[in-house]
């Protein structure tokens, strides 16, 4: 079944491609009640350990939005392959937009912001939800000194979950930081608090919120926050630094 699902001379025999599902839902009250047949359809990847990643496909067949993780048996028992719709649509549009992707971050590193915007965009109509895209974007704004843009941006990424995965933590530490230079300090609490929601034993973390904090003169909050990082890594210079710092310059009620 694997092989069925799988892009072309992949080679490495894990699932990967379509499965699509099936839910009676019960329409109308009373004698005006039907049963009706809804089916979802789902990109499907096999993970290292064996377990199956699920991801609802949008409007435009691409993988989209929140992950659900299944036992390689429930996805065979529960859920039907669907290797056409993969081969011939889904794959396709998951490589063309890793391309646009591509193209919109080099246009970045070279400082072509307006060129890789546009780039960003394209891939955003497919996928709005597209993590990459969002960050690219949203850093194409910081770079510009588009406080406003960026801060929408912001927005529209503390609410995605997946922008908080392992995966993305170059693209979240390389937001953070330009957050900061751009003197988006309030921003910066927002979205290292909800990165927090997910990493809860993360000294960086919740350093990072404290030189947040100390950009914004809340000193008290800032030693609060470096106390947290301490507690995680008692070793952790930069957390003690900030604190002798802000009791040399009285910055501190004790």
């Amino acid at each position: 079944m694997s092989n069925s699902t799988e892009k072309p001379a992949n080679g490495d025999n894990k699932i990967r491609g379509v499965f699509s599902s099936q839910k009676v839902m019960k329409v109308g009250t009373g004698t005006t009640t039907r049963k009706t047949v809804q089916q979802t359809f789902h990109y499907a990847e096999e993970l290292p350990n064996g377990d199956i990643e699920l991801q609802l496909l949008n409007a435009n067949h691409m993988p989209a939005g929140s992950k659900e993780t299944v036992t390689k048996d429930e996805l065979l028992q529960k859920y039907s392959p669907e290797p056409e719709l993969y081969q011939t649509t889904v794959y396709p549009k998951m490589k063309e937009v890793g391309k646009t992707l591509a193209r919109a971050d080099r246009h970045r590193k070279r400082g072509e912001t307006f060129s890789a915007e546009m780039c960003y965009n394209d891939a955003l109509k497919v996928d709005d939800q597209n993590v990459r895209a969002n960050f690219g974007i949203g850093m194409c704004y910081l770079q510009r000194g588009e406080s406003a843009k960026a801060d929408d941006i912001l927005k529209r990424i503390v609410k995605l979950d997946a922008a908080f995965e392992e995966e993305h933590k170059h693209m979240f530490n390389e937001f953070g930081i330009n957050l900061r230079k751009n003197k988006m300090a309030e921003q910066a609490v927002e979205y290292y608090k909800r990165a927090a929601e997910f990493t809860k034993n993360d000294e960086n973390l919740q350093y990072n919120i404290a030189r947040a904090y100390f950009d914004q003169g809340r000193f008290a909050d800032a030693k609060t926050y470096c106390e947290k990082a301490l507690t995680i890594n008692p070793d952790l210079d930069e957390a003690k630094k900030m604190i002798e710092l802000m009791l040399s310059k009285k910055l501190l009620d004790n």
